[in-house]
């Protein structure tokens, strides 16, 4: 299966500073990310960026602008679809704390399912063009499949696991879960 680390954002809420290059525990988001993808991926994961030195954060990984700039996360969820074959398991950059266990349960909870998107594009085209650019508005023109709660439990605390940094706030919080769990 394929991966994609979703980098986006305009990181207003860091005044410029993209999230994902954040450092918590001493290593920066981006990179938790990649690690946590890599160790599930059949091939190094695609990063979706559109800042133009998003290149230079992970040069190991092929970087690719959204094929439809402006759409917000579905857009980059898009892009990730369609740059390449097969099913693709998009994460974002901003969640330290998913871990190998969490997305090896999902993708192995996906099967027969959309789940890790690998039909959706024409569905997400058909979001697109109509200009809904939320994330889930496609999910009625596919088959979603979801993974048990207590499957998800099973790999740690939900709101650790799927925790995201959006702002300062969130990294000073993220970095008080850090320090409870070393």
């Amino acid at each position: 299966m394929r991966a994609a680390v979703l980098a986006g954002g305009a990181a207003r809420r860091y005044g410029g500073r993209p999230k994902g290059l954040v450092a918590l525990g001493g290593r920066r988001i981006l990179d938790r990310v990649v690690d946590a993808v890599q160790s599930v991926a059949s091939e190094p994961p695609l990063l979706v960026a559109n800042a133009p030195d998003g290149p230079t954060w992970r040069p190991d990984l092929r970087t690719v602008p959204d094929v439809r700039p402006g759409c917000g996360s579905l857009g980059g969820i898009y892009t990730a679809v369609v740059s390449g074959s097969g099913p693709v398991l998009c994460v974002a950059w901003d969640m330290p704390f998913v871990t190998a266990e969490l997305l090896q349960a999902l993708r192995d909870g996906a099967a027969g399912c959309d789940a890790f998107l690998p039909a959706c594009g024409p569905a997400i085209e058909r979001q697109l063009a109509g200009g809904d650019l939320q994330a889930i508005g496609f999910h009625q023109s596919v088959k979603v499949g979801t993974l048990p709660l207590e499957r998800v439990r099973a790999c740690g605390d939900p709101a650790v696991l799927f925790f995201n940094v959006n702002t300062p706030e969130d990294l000073e919080q993220a970095e008080a879960l850090w320090r409870r769990r070393a």
